[in-house]
Formats: C-alpha cells, sequence, structure tokens
C-alpha cells in the first residue's frame, strides 16, 4: 500500500498539480491585491470617499462606525464591500484563466492542424497488410508489386 501511494504521489501529474496549486495561491494574493489596494480606492473615490471594506449594513439596527466596531460589539452585519471586492478577485482571476485556456486551445489546435497536414509516410500492402514506405513499389514482405495506389499488380 506505502509503494502504490509513493508511485501516486509521486508521478508527474502529482507534482505538476501541487506546483499550480502554490502558484495559484500566490496569483490569488496577488489579485487581492491589485483589486484591494489598485482598483478599489479609485472607485470608492469616483463614489465619494468610500472605503470597501466598511460598506455594511448592521442587522441589529445599531449604527456602527466600521465593520470591526460592529464585530466587537457581537453584532450580526451583512458585509456587502467585502463582498464587492471579493466579487472583483473572482472575476479578474476568471477572466486571466479564461484568457489563458483561450490560448493554450489555440496553441493546441495550431499544432493538430500541423499533424493533421503532414503526409502520410507509410502505405499498406494490400495483399499481406503490411506497412510498408509510401514510395515502395514492391512490399518487402510478400514481395507484390503495388502501384501508385498501394494495389498490387500480381494477384
Amino acid at each position: 500500500m506505502l509503494k502504490d501511494f509513493k508511485q501516486f504521489a509521486f508521478k508527474g501529474n502529482m507534482i505538476d498539480l501541487a506546483v499550480g496549486v502554490i502558484i495559484g495561491g500566490a496569483f490569488g494574493k496577488v489579485v487581492t491585491s491589485i483589486v484591494n489596494d489598485l482598483i478599489m480606492p479609485p472607485i470608492g473615490l469616483i463614489l465619494g470617499k468610500v472605503d470597501f471594506k466598511n460598506l455594511f449594513i448592521s442587522l441589529n439596527g445599531t449604527k456602527y462606525d466600521t465593520i470591526a466596531a460592529a464585530q466587537a460589539e457581537g453584532a450580526p452585519t451583512l458585509n456587502y464591500g467585502l463582498f464587492v471586492s471579493n466579487f472583483l478577485d473572482f472575476m479578474i482571476v476568471a477572466f486571466v484563466i479564461f484568457f489563458v485556456i483561450r490560448q493554450l486551445n489555440k496553441l493546441r489546435t495550431k499544432q493538430e492542424a500541423v499533424v493533421e497536414a503532414k503526409a502520410p509516410e507509410t502505405k499498406e500492402c494490400p495483399r499481406c497488410l503490411s506497412e510498408v514506405p509510401i514510395k515502395a513499389t514492391r512490399c518487402k514482405f510478400c514481395t507484390s508489386e503495388l502501384g501508385a495506389s498501394g494495389s498490387t499488380a500480381n494477384a
């Protein structure tokens, strides 16, 4: 069982997945910083010097200046400002992933087109069904003569 686990854990795909998760976590932190530190402040300024981190509704009816003050009092809050920030995080990550996958699909399509465009290098002998070079005029296995279309001349 330990051998099977070791084989599973150290396969190339598993290590690639681990690296992807680590890079994804770091990328998520960068996107969060972009949203919180670069995008939300100008939006808050445009909307009248609003700090999105402190946009909330106190559900107990009491007015609090900040979310921290409401949470210190134990008041239930609807933190819609934090939701907007997190939603923007998600949208940016989703757009980047969409863009990367779209580019990978374009590359894959181009590679498949190159493979499909490649002319066949062998043909099949109709007499013995062996693979022979496309330019061959005689089968090297059964010595049948092969025409241009791969048919046998002596039947």
